[in-house]
């Protein structure tokens, strides 16, 4: 298994990463996190709310997620499990004070290089991803609203209370071309910084036939193409194999390697959903596709009349 490179994670968190791997037993690396959970600090009541807690986990987590005046992303957590806790501190160590696009890049499985697979049950496993995707989805929505220049904003507080954490974001309708990379599991690897935030397309699209494009597409593009007209039965589709431009990947236009594709959606089902629920929307409706290959997906959603206001 190739696995990301220690030295592409956060400072913090690259230093953990080298304490841990130096503690040989199993059980000294357990009172280990027992001692990051005693030692955090206790999240205030205001914040365990239901759009703060995590899903999938035997205990009861919170995350709360905000920006800093520097515009780095900033993590507190808390749980009713000591040990939970301390895997929560890991996270809001190693990845608080640093930029949101290099949270976003940070591969969920950098645990391997924790070894704590002796240590943690398979729930438990689980559980520590998905705090780690719901640290990465909040930081992807402060980036957004920070982009639409709101300055010093907080994730757990985008759904005004309502129990929709996403409620501020259906302000970013209009700017349905962010492009977010996810990796099977992971809901979001990393951004691609290499599109517009203003209106414009993913560069990634630029000179891309309009409609419903399926030359030079393999099985599994044909397949993405097929899914998505039969469900969101769109007015304009464009599904663009770009897994030859990616070293590293054996993703080549045609072949059973197809890893990376850019995907333009405009449809009306998009009508008064946010960006994170376009995205999810997609992804729910490719997760066969996730599960068995496709690596990387950068996403235009649009509604026609977001189209139209151009």
């Amino acid at each position: 298994m190739s696995l990301q490179p220690i030295e592409e994670l956060p400072p913090k968190l690259q230093e953990m990463i080298k304490l841990f791997q130096s503690v040989q037993e199993p059980k000294a690396k357990y009172e280990q996190l027992l001692f990051y959970g005693k030692n955090l600090k206790p999240l205030d009541s205001e914040f365990k709310t239901r759009e703060n807690k995590v899903e999938g986990c035997v205990s009861q987590v919170w995350v709360r997620a905000y920006l800093d005046l520097e515009k780095n992303v900033v993590f507190e957590a808390d749980s009713d499990s000591v040990l939970t806790k301390g895997l929560a501190a890991l996270l809001v160590q190693g990845l608080s004070g640093r930029p949101v696009k290099e949270v976003l890049r940070v591969s969920p499985d950098f645990a391997v290089l924790l070894g704590l697979q002796q240590s943690l049950t398979p729930s438990r496993n689980n559980g520590f991803l998905n705090m780690l995707k719901l640290m990465q989805k909040k930081a992807l929505e402060l980036y957004l609203e920070a982009e639409k220049g709101s300055g010093v904003v907080e994730s757990s507080k985008l759904g005004g209370g309502n129990g929709d954490n996403e409620g501020k974001v259906e302000d970013l309708g209009s700017n349905g071309d962010v492009g977010v990379e996810t990796s099977g599991d992971n809901f979001v690897k990393g951004l691609s910084f290499d599109g517009k935030t203003d209106g414009g397309e993913t560069s990634g699209l630029e000179g891309s036939e309009k409609g419903s494009n399926s030359e030079g597409l393999g099985s599994r593009g044909l397949r993405i193409r097929e899914k998505l007209e039969k469900e969101l039965s769109p007015v304009e589709l464009e599904v663009d194999d770009i897994s030859y431009q990616h070293a590293g990947h054996a993703g080549v236009r045609g072949s059973d390697g197809e890893t990376h594709f850019n995907v333009k959606v405009v449809s009306k089902e998009f009508g008064g959903k946010s960006l994170v629920k376009r995205h999810r929307l997609i992804y729910n409706l490719l997760q066969e596709e996730l599960e068995s290959g496709l690596h990387a997906l950068s996403i235009v959603a649009k509604t026609p009349d977001e189209v139209g206001e151009r």
